[in-house]
């Protein structure tokens, strides 16, 4: 059993909306300021997107977020910096024609939806493997855009963390690590409680687990109300732990988080309850230089 574990805070994400919580980070300084408390609190790994400061709404803006790592970069706090690479995959259809995109469509090349790790070069980037269906759009990754996207990615020092969401993405994981696509053991975050994507229970993830190509490291999350159930779960299955506004919004029924740190001391508190710390960011480095294209 795992006395240290990983603990990502993932701090903003495209899906939660200022709409539903008023303590959710969309400046650039706010998204940053988040991600060093988080660090502070206990958290090695910060996962982060960027949001139009204007509107709340994701954004794939270069500028955006060369603000946010430089300033995490300058504050002097270690923690091991992951981008996201999600959006500007998804496709709206529209109502009228579905072959046509609607307005909701965020579709990008491969090479734009990597852009920012390419210039900024953090040690992790996520990459999805997920085709699948979400909210009003359908999130696209064609196996030709994930192979360039990987490609991009490690041409720069950078390792892909794979975000999967059910058991078909493990399988293309699997058939793009025998083509030599993605460099074993590869890096698996295990994504639960999207609706249409695996379940999030504790079945589930034992399943998901017995998967993943042998000796890779992973890690689980879960949405909502069983963020925190799930959390543990992960760690006795051997699993690396993830927390954060971008995943759920509550501290406890009806009483919302009112920032990403209350969200990552509790997990230490629930961790510490059984003999578990969080790894610091120089032990979660020392962790995954297992990873293959790892080279910090």
């Amino acid at each position: 059993m795992r006395r240290k574990v990983i603990l990502t805070c993932a701090v903003t994400g495209n899906i939660t909306t200022p709409e539903q919580t008023p303590y959710l980070p969309i400046t650039p300084e706010q998204i940053a300021n988040a991600a060093i408390d988080a660090a502070k609190a206990g958290a090695a790994v910060a996962h982060i997107h960027v949001r139009d400061p204007e509107t709340g709404k994701p954004s794939m803006s270069l500028d955006l977020y060369k603000e946010v790592v430089d300033r995490i970069r300058s504050s002097g706090t270690d923690v091991v910096i992951n981008l996201t690479t999600g959006p500007g995959g998804r496709f709206d259809p529209s109502r009228d024609n579905p072959r046509v995109a609607g307005p909701n469509s965020t579709l990008l090349p491969p090479e734009k939806r990597v852009e920012h790790i390419v210039a900024l070069k953090p040690e992790i980037a996520t990459l999805d493997l997920n085709t699948m269906w979400s909210g009003n759009a359908v999130v696209i990754n064609a196996p030709w855009s994930v192979t360039k996207m990987a490609e991009l990615i490690y041409s720069v020092g950078t390792i892909p963390e794979l975000e999967v969401f059910d058991s078909g993405d493990i399988g293309l994981a699997k058939n793009l690590m025998e083509q030599g696509v993605l460099k074993g053991p590869c890096l698996f975050q295990v994504c639960m409680g999207i609706r249409w994507g695996f379940d999030w229970d504790p079945q589930t993830l034992n399943y998901a687990k017995s998967i993943l190509p042998a000796g890779s490291p992973w890690a689980a999350f879960a949405i909502g109300r069983m963020e925190f159930p799930m959390l543990m779960q992960a760690w006795l299955l051997g699993g690396h732990v993830r927390v954060g506004l971008e995943d759920n919004i509550y501290l406890n029924k009806g009483e919302l988080a009112t920032s990403n740190t209350v969200l990552v001391e509790r997990a230490v508190r629930l961790l510490r309850e059984f003999g578990v710390e969080p790894m610091t960011a120089a032990e979660a480095r020392a962790e995954l230089s297992q990873v293959g294209g790892w080279s910090r």
